[in-house]
């Protein structure tokens, strides 16, 4: 007992205890503090993170531009647009680069960390929204902001996307609408196409009653150069859809990957196959003559069918085909349920011919319009809508001279 009386004495013994006693009170602070910040972020905080490859991801980035203005530290997202007269106009958004960024909405603290990491194939980016409380409503209306800031920014413009990798990107820059009579097809083509498209569109119901899964496809198929993709083009303006092209021949397209992004679509899109004559041949002359077509890539035919229709094939699409020659198609890619509805676009016809002289020179009477389809026609030539139009531009303005030398046209 005299010797631990004594050890109370001791200054050095004392100093130690005391250090001791401190370090642990620092401990316990420090956990506590970490656990009541743990609580604190799982009940008075709410936190939304969303990834690059999430379809709202560009949009999210929009509105962080349009709100998230005080930030010092910054990334340029550069936009290229098109104006009515078809220049293009560059615009430069900044917004908040990776790292952590703090502004008000609505009277709400949104905290922004935006994370980056560099993989083999991709960027792969995450962006966390972080505020006080516990209302989800608070991001979905952000969500909802974003979608229909972007939608205005793409407002009276056709959006085309191409598969990169297993994503859909978007190419280009937003085109703008082109009008759907800018592309004169024979008479009552385009109509019954437009209305075709527009029934499917109305009618989902009809398709869950009677059991019939809801997709519609489309074969144009026709002569190069007679306005299969123009129309396309004009098709989605018309419905207010983007485009997705699907190039079949690119030697890293395989079944796994053509499924991904058939299932992945962006909403309200036509998926285009352009020249898929040129991807797939008939089977029989596969056979035939194997080494011709060894070599055209991992995509299978039968993959491509599974994908248009098989069990894990999507809902709600619509899917455009496009080919200049028929006859090399096997017959199990554009039998019924897979393409619903075949349309020759041909050769110029009398009424496109008329149609497409009375557009380039509304000024001119009708009877030269009637003149210059009848020239044409008696040449005993098929002739192409885009020849025609390539006649024109050469000749735009001299109809005379145009319907003086119709014999031209068939040297284009």
């Amino acid at each position: 007992m005299e010797y631990i009386s004594t050890l109370g004495d001791n200054p050095y013994f004392g100093a130690g205890a005391g250090l001791f006693g401190i370090g642990i009170l620092a401990a316990t602070g420090r956990k506590s503090l970490q656990g009541a910040s743990i609580l604190f972020r799982r009940h008075c905080m709410i936190t939304m993170e969303v990834t690059s490859r999430d379809k709202s991801y560009h949009w999210l980035l929009q509105w962080i531009t349009k709100y998230g203005t005080k930030t010092q530290h910054l990334s340029v997202e550069t936009e290229f647009q098109q104006t009515a007269a078809g220049q293009i106009k560059t615009r430069f958004h900044f917004v908040p680069s990776p790292g952590n960024h703090y502004f008000w909405h609505k009277n709400n603290l949104i905290i922004v960390e935006r994370n980056r990491e560099n993989k083999i194939a991709e960027v792969f980016e995450t962006v966390t929204l972080t505020s006080f409380g516990r209302n989800r409503e608070m991001f979905m209306n952000i969500l909802d902001e974003a979608r229909s800031l972007a939608l205005l920014s793409t407002e009276g413009q056709t959006v085309m996307y191409t598969g990169y990798g297993s994503e859909w990107r978007a190419i280009g820059y937003p085109r703008r609408k082109r009008p759907l009579n800018s592309v004169v097809l024979d008479r009552g083509l385009s109509e019954h196409i437009l209305n075709d498209i527009q029934e499917f569109i109305d009618n989902p119901k009809w398709y869950l009653d009677r059991g019939i899964p809801y997709r519609r496809g489309y074969l144009l198929y026709g002569p190069p150069g007679c306005g299969k993709s123009s129309f396309i083009m004009a098709l989605a303006g018309a419905l207010d859809y983007s485009i997705c092209v699907l190039n079949l021949s690119d030697k890293g397209m395989s079944d796994d990957r053509l499924s991904h992004l058939l299932t992945n679509a962006p909403e309200q899109s036509i998926i285009l196959l352009e020249d898929i004559d040129a991807a797939f041949v008939s089977r029989d002359l596969a056979a035939e003559n194997p080494v011709v077509y060894q070599g055209m890539g991992r995509l299978t035919l039968s993959g491509l069918l599974n994908a248009l229709d098989g069990v894990a094939s999507t809902e709600a699409r619509i899917l455009f085909m496009t080919t200049n020659y028929i006859d090399r198609l096997d017959k199990a890619l554009i039998r019924p349920g897979r393409v619903d509805l075949k349309q020759v676009i041909d050769f110029a016809s009398e009424h496109q011919l008329t149609e497409m002289f009375r557009r380039f020179y509304p000024e001119e009477p009708e009877s030269s319009a009637k003149s210059f389809s009848a020239s044409v026609l008696s040449l005993d030539h098929p002739i192409s809508a885009a020849q025609v139009q390539g006649f024109f531009m050469l000749h735009k303005h001299d109809p005379d001279y145009v319907i003086a030398n119709v014999k031209d046209i068939v040297l284009l």
